[in-house]
């Protein structure tokens, strides 16, 4: 079983930065390094989309709506995949998901999914 562990989420101001980050605690690191991972992120009445991705080869994609804004990086030593957002809006204001894919190459992981971090912005 695929663990993933969010952390950094929390209430910031408008244009203020929070950095999400997700664990694998139970990952051996060759596997994690082979993994597409991402996130997503769903505001209530909304469908889940979409945030940021980043292959096994560390190729980023960014929904329209974040990117110049977000940046998504993986730090395979650690098994850890970050979300570093600025300038951070209200429509931002949602759970973000960390996902996990057994395919290395897709820019929509979406196998292994966490629990969520919540994040408010408030103008």
């Amino acid at each position: 079983q695929v663990q993933l562990v969010e952390s950094g989420g929390g209430r910031v101001q408008v244009g203020g930065s929070l950095r999400l980050s997700c664990k694998t605690p139970r990952a051996i690191t060759s596997v994690f390094r082979s993994r597409s991972m991402g996130w997503y992120r769903q505001a209530p009445g909304d469908d889940r989309e979409l945030v940021a991705a980043i292959t096994s080869g560390g190729a980023p994609n960014y929904a329209d709506s974040v990117k110049g804004r977000f940046t998504i990086s993986r730090d395979n030593s650690k098994k850890v995949v970050y979300l570093q957002m600025n300038n951070l809006q209200p429509e931002d204001t949602a759970t973000y998901y960390c996902a996990a894919d057994l395919d290395g190459t897709t820019s929509e992981p979406n196998d292994y999914w966490g629990q969520g971090t919540q994040v408010t912005v408030s103008s």
